[in-house]
């Protein structure tokens, strides 16, 4: 099945136009065509409000489904559950990516009960999926309710211009809480790109399902089965450290060390608008597919704080059950300080991230840039925790804190007695940076496996994983790399 007349990119497409720009040509199978809620009366449509339907993406087999909000608002009863569901189980027995359009006003209020009942069906099948097929949501317009529960549910939530994510919508909250609030501001893609709740954001509904086919490229069939491999690409040709500062504190873009080492320069950030200071990405390394987790140092000066890391402990996870290597890049002064962290609960955060990196057995190989300091140093990934690789580019520096810091503490009454304070701080820090804090001594201790040229870092790092690639975690380990 294929469209007539391609829609423009900033047109609003039907459901049944959803499912064919996101499907090869022709590929489209439709499904469940005859169903008709028993209550709607003479404003049944087959179907029921949403379009279920198998077909292809470059040649894989998916599943997917788009709700008809053109239909009772796209709003949810037994037989449009009915629908969703067999979509998502014959995906899990199939073992196929499920996608799904997502725009409905949540619960039918016709249906009662039963409709709520519904929603209790497909986030079931949603949990049983979770983490052995990928699922994908695109919100495509106004989701209340369950609307918005189960793309939380999915693996990856993408949003158009119109979408709309609220539990409860805007004329509820003025009646049970007094605020006056439009849709857009009560759970816009603004919004929900801020919180975390959406991955990626897409500026027409054409542009979404051309997105959703480019993160299933980086995506395998199955959490059994590898991503596939693609041709190899050349990288854009500049060295990673020409965008690097050798001063500690000055700030750069770390997406650009990202695209100097990547096939074509191109990568796919995922939550780029939450807890910027940390940037997850997908890319493609010698024509691998690769999860890549890297401090910023243009947001925050890429310290970690309880955002950051729930962000990267969530992306380590997903890359960790679909089976993606992971490669880190390092370049941060610490843990965030202050109450207003240690109220929310950073060590709980933090925590996450450790759990994540330390529980992974994809392989992950770790780059330190520029420093790497105290337990920020330890939760990405570092070699104690179960880095398979870990390598230093010769001017970065590792310990538990920065020079001058460490030599305030260690230091502080020689300092204060000093005739010039600064200036004796300023040598014990030089004094204490050449002893403990550089890459070479790192290395010398173990916690550094290898001192590499900033332009050997795209080859080294395609070595390892090409090294690991199949290799048992429990075989893996310092002894068999190629170092």
């Amino acid at each position: 099945m294929s469209l007539a007349v391609v829609p423009r990119a900033d047109e609003r497409l039907s459901a049944l136009e959803r499912l064919e720009v996101l499907c090869d040509p022709g590929s489209l199978q439709l499904l469940r065509t005859e169903v008709r809620s028993r209550r709607m009366g003479d404003k049944a449509r087959p179907g029921d409000g949403v379009l279920a339907a198998a077909g292809r993406v470059d040649g894989r087999a998916i599943f997917c489904f788009a709700q008809d909000a053109s239909f009772a608002g796209g709003s949810l009863g037994p037989a449009h559950a009915d629908s969703v569901v067999q979509v998502l189980r014959m995906a899990g027995r199939a073992r196929a990516p499920v996608v799904g359009f997502i725009e409905s006003a949540g619960a039918r209020m016709q249906e009662g009960i039963d409709a709520l009942s519904g929603y209790g069906r497909i986030f079931r099948e949603h949990v049983r999926l979770s983490g052995h097929v990928p699922q994908i949501s695109v919100i495509c317009g106004a989701s209340a309710g369950g609307g918005s529960y189960g793309p939380a549910l999915t693996d990856f939530v993408i949003t158009t211009p119109r979408a709309g994510m609220f539990l409860t919508g805007p004329a509820v909250v003025k009646e049970v809480m007094g605020e006056d609030v439009d849709a857009q501001a009560l759970g816009g893609p603004k919004v929900h790109g801020r919180n975390g709740v959406a991955h990626l954001h897409a500026d027409t509904e054409v542009d979404a399902a051309l997105l959703v086919r480019d993160l299933l490229d980086h995506l395998p069939q199955h959490a059994a089965e590898a991503p596939l491999r693609w041709p190899v690409v050349d990288p854009p040709g500049f060295a990673p450290d020409a965008v690097v500062p050798r001063e500690e504190r000055r700030i750069y873009d770390v997406r650009d060390v990202i695209r100097s080492i990547a096939d074509g320069g191109r990568l796919l950030e995922v939550s780029g608008s939450w807890a910027r200071n940390v940037v997850c990405a997908f890319a493609r390394l010698d024509g691998r597919a690769v999860g890549v987790i890297a401090n910023q140092p243009k947001h925050l000066g890429g310290v970690l704080d309880a955002d950051s890391a729930t962000k990267a402990a969530r992306f380590v996870r997903t890359c960790n059950l679909f089976g993606i290597p992971m490669v880190v890049l390092v370049d941060t002064p610490g843990f965030m300080p202050g109450t207003r962290q240690e109220h929310t609960g950073v060590i709980r955060h933090g925590a996450k991230l450790v759990h994540a990196f330390a529980e992974a057995t994809v392989p992950r190989v770790t780059v330190v840039l520029r420093k790497a300091f105290g337990g920020a140093y330890i939760a990405m990934n570092s070699k104690d925790l179960g880095a398979d690789l870990v390598l230093a580019w010769p001017t970065a520096q590792v310990g538990v804190m920065g020079a001058k810091q460490a030599v305030g503490i260690a230091h502080r009454r020689e300092i204060a007695a000093a005739d010039d304070p600064v200036a004796t701080r300023d040598a014990l820090a030089a004094r204490y940076a050449d002893e403990h804090l550089t890459a070479a001594a790192a290395s010398g201790d173990g916690h550094v496996d290898e001192v590499i040229a900033p332009h050997e870092t795209r080859a080294r790092v395609a070595a390892a994983l090409a090294h690991l690639e199949g290799v048992p975690r429990e075989r893996r380990g310092a002894g068999n790399l190629p170092l």
